[in-house]
């Protein structure tokens, strides 16, 4: 990460596949596969999201998802999303994020730098949170997990799952 902060996740790249700072349709910096497609489900979700936030989708086709798995140590520093395209990024199209499992503590802070002014939300299993607009460059990060918080019924131990979607700014094939 660009703090120094090692990444301690596992991801897996559905629509679009994304490595330091670029898309592809392949999984160019591993073992070159197609990537995955999108679920159409979850893309209802992350619409329906959006729109109850009170952004406007119509533009918006949200073609690329990162899923993130943490471990009872992992963390993600601060950063921004901004390897979308321009066009996408000034039209502050929204980010949604989907929590499952353990909770964490994700900070969400300023468009300008990594120190403060931010804030820290416990996001828990369930949890959708979307931000776009003028917040669209706003650093964010999980500053820790929270183990053994999962929904026992969702029979996860000691996990946290993020699933993030939002619009790459890539015209459709």
């Amino acid at each position: 990460m660009p703090d120094g902060t090692p990444l301690s996740i596992r991801s897996v790249c559905l629509g679009w596949h994304w490595y330091p700072y670029a898309y592809s349709r392949t999984c160019d910096d591993h073992d070159g596969a197609p990537v995955k497609p999108l679920p159409r489900d979850l893309v209802d979700l992350a619409r329906a999201a959006a729109a109850d936030a009170g952004y406007s989708t119509g533009e918006c086709r949200f073609d690329a998802s990162i899923v993130n798995v943490y471990d009872r140590r992992s963390k993600l520093g601060l950063h921004q999303d901004s390897a979308e395209s321009a066009s996408t990024i000034s039209a502050g199209r929204p980010v949604v994020t989907i929590s499952l499992g353990d909770s964490c503590i994700f900070r969400f802070g300023n468009n300008e730098t990594r120190t403060r002014p931010w804030v820290d939300l416990e996001l828990r299993s369930g949890d959708l949170f979307v931000f776009g607009g003028a917040s669209r460059l706003a650093f964010h990060g999980v500053v820790r997990t929270l183990p053994g918080t999962a929904p026992p019924e969702l029979g996860l131990r000691d996990v946290r799952i993020s699933v993030t979607l939002r619009d790459s700014g890539i015209p459709p094939r």
